[in-house]
C-alpha cells in the first residue's frame, strides 16, 4: 500500500520552503514526472529516495510524533464551518484534510491563511463523483470524516431542487458508501452537518431530539434523507456516524446571500453613506442564532463521545430578524423604530449617533432604512426555530452560549464595517489614479 502519509508530509515541507515539484526533481536528480506520479498517489516513494529527499531537504520526513496524529477529512472546507474548524482541528494536533471542487474560479478565501502550513492538505472531489470521494477516503484513511458540504441556501433550493437533492441527499451516501470501499468502515467516524429545517413546520417549541420532523423546503426535504440515511449506516453496519442538528450559525465568513450577512453589510453600507435602504422579507421569523466558531466545538465533541448518537447544537435562545437587525443597526449608533405591520413594516431612524467619519453632515433621521420586499418571501417559509441543547450540555459538556447574540452581531459588523471601508478606500485610490491619468500627472 501506498504510504501517503509520506506524501502529505514531504508537501508539507515544500511548501514551507516554497520548493516547487521542478525544483524538487533538480535537488534529487529525479525526473519530473516522477514526483507528479508521488503525489498522484500512482506510485509510493522507495526507502532510497526517502533517503535522497531527506538529505536534500534536511529534514525527515515523518516524524516520530506525526505517527500518532489523527487525521481528520473535511468536505466543505471552503465554507464558514469548514474553515473554522480546520482551524479548531489543527490547534487539537490533527493533520487536517480538506476536499475541494474543481472549478475555473477560486473561492478559498476563507483558508486561504491555513494553505501552505504544515499538516492541512486539500484535495480535489465533488459530492455528485462517488469515485472522487472513494479515491481521497482511500488515499487519506482518515479516522474521522466531517461532512459539511452541501447546497445551504434555503431559497436556492426552491430554484434547484435536482441540485440540492442529489448534493445534500445522494452525497451523504456516497461519502457514506466511500468509508465502506476503503474499508475503513469499523475505525473512521463520520459527523453529518445536519439542519434544524428538519423541523421545518414545527410541531412543538423548542425542539429537542425527539421533536417530530416537518420539512418545509426542498433543502431540508433532501437534509432529511441524509439524517436518515446515517442512522441506517449506523444501525445496519455498526458503523460510528452521528447528525448534528444545526441551528442557525453566524459568523463574519457567512456568505453575503444569508440575511444575517446581508443585514450587517447592508449596516455598514449605510452608515458609511454608501446605501439608502436594506430591504428584507418576513421581519418577524424567529431563529435561535449561535456562533458558528462556538459550534465546530461541538461537532467535534460530538464524534469523540463514547457512542454514536446525534445531538442539537443551537443555543437555546430565540431572536426575530427584526432584532437582528435593530442590534446591528444600534451597534453603528442609529436607533431604529418600527412601524406597520406585514409588507408595510418599516425600520425608522429615530436616533442618528453615528462617528463623524461615517456622519458626512447628513442625518438618518426620519429616514426608512429597512423596507420589507415581497420579493424575499419564500413559498414556504419556516418562522419559529428554537433550539433545546439540554442533551449537548448533560452529555459533551458543551457549553452554547460562550459567545451571546449581541456579541455575534457585533462581531459580525465590526467586521463589515472595517471590509466597506476598505472597499471604499480602494475605490477612492481608483478614482484618483484615473483622474491623474486623464489630466496626464501620472504617464
Amino acid at each position: 500500500m501506498i504510504d501517503m502519509q509520506l506524501v502529505f508530509a514531504l508537501k508539507g515541507i515544500m511548501n514551507q520552503k516554497g520548493i516547487n515539484q521542478r525544483e524538487l526533481a533538480d535537488m534529487i536528480g529525479k525526473d519530473e514526472t516522477v514526483i507528479s506520479r508521488w503525489f498522484a498517489g500512482k506510485v509510493g516513494i522507495s526507502r532510497s529516495s526517502v533517503e535522497l529527499l531527506e538529505k536534500a531537504l534536511g529534514e525527515k520526513l515523518i516524524k516520530d510524533k506525526q505517527h500518532n496524529m489523527k487525521k481528520a477529512l473535511i468536505t466543505g472546507v471552503t465554507g464558514q464551518d469548514g474553515s473554522y474548524l480546520s482551524e479548531f482541528l489543527l490547534e487539537k494536533g490533527y493533520e487536517v484534510h480538506g476536499v475541494i471542487r474543481r472549478n475555473s474560479s477560486d473561492h478559498r478565501e476563507r483558508i486561504s491563511h491555513l494553505e501552505g502550513t504544515p499538516h492541512f492538505h486539500l484535495h480535489y472531489g465533488h459530492m455528485e463523483d462517488s469515485m472522487s470521494l472513494v479515491k481521497v477516503v482511500t488515499m487519506v484513511r482518515p479516522d474521522e470524516i466531517y461532512n459539511l458540504a452541501a447546497q445551504s441556501h434555503v431559497q436556492v433550493s426552491f430554484d434547484s431542487p435536482e441540485f440540492t437533492a442529489d448534493v445534500d441527499a445522494t452525497g451523504v451516501l456516497r461519502v457514506l458508501e466511500a468509508v465502506r470501499a476503503a474499508g475503513l468502515e469499523n475505525t473512521c467516524r463520520i459527523y453529518q452537518a445536519s439542519t434544524s429545517e428538519l423541523y421545518g413546520k414545527v410541531e412543538e417549541v423548542p425542539q429537542n431530539e425527539n421533536t417530530p420532523f416537518h420539512p418545509y423546503s426542498p433543502y431540508a426535504v433532501a437534509k432529511l434523507y441524509g439524517y436518515w440515511i446515517i442512522r441506517e449506516y449506523r444501525e445496519a453496519y455498526n458503523m460510528f456516524c452521528c447528525s448534528g442538528i444545526l441551528f442557525n450559525h453566524e459568523s463574519e465568513r457567512r456568505g453575503e446571500t444569508f440575511v444575517t450577512r446581508k443585514i450587517t453589510l447592508a449596516v455598514a453600507r449605510i452608515a458609511q453613506g454608501l446605501q439608502d435602504c436594506l430591504y428584507l422579507g418576513n421581519l418577524g421569523s424567529l431563529r435561535d442564532w449561535g456562533y458558528a466558531k462556538d459550534y465546530v466545538e461541538c461537532m467535534w465533541l460530538i464524534l469523540q463521545n463514547d457512542k454514536p448518537e446525534d445531538f442539537v447544537i443551537a443555543t437555546g435562545v430565540q431572536h426575530s430578524v427584526r432584532e437582528f437587525a435593530y442590534y446591528a443597526f444600534k451597534h453603528v449608533g442609529i436607533e431604529l423604530e418600527f412601524k406597520g405591520k406585514g409588507l408595510d413594516e418599516i425600520g425608522v431612524c429615530v436616533s442618528d449617533n453615528r462617528h463623524s467619519v461615517h456622519k458626512k453632515d447628513t442625518s438618518l433621521v426620519g429616514k426608512a432604512l429597512i423596507k420589507v420586499s415581497p420579493d424575499f418571501y419564500r413559498p414556504t417559509d419556516v418562522v419559529n426555530l428554537w433550539g433545546d441543547p439540554t442533551k449537548a450540555k448533560a452529555k459533551l459538556g458543551w457549553n452554547p452560549n460562550k459567545t451571546s447574540f449581541e456579541e455575534l452581531v457585533k462581531i459580525m459588523v465590526d467586521s463589515d464595517m472595517a471590509k466597506v471601508a476598505g472597499e471604499g478606500a480602494a475605490a477612492k485610490v481608483r478614482t484618483n489614479l484615473a483622474e491623474y491619468l486623464e489630466k496626464g500627472i501620472v504617464k
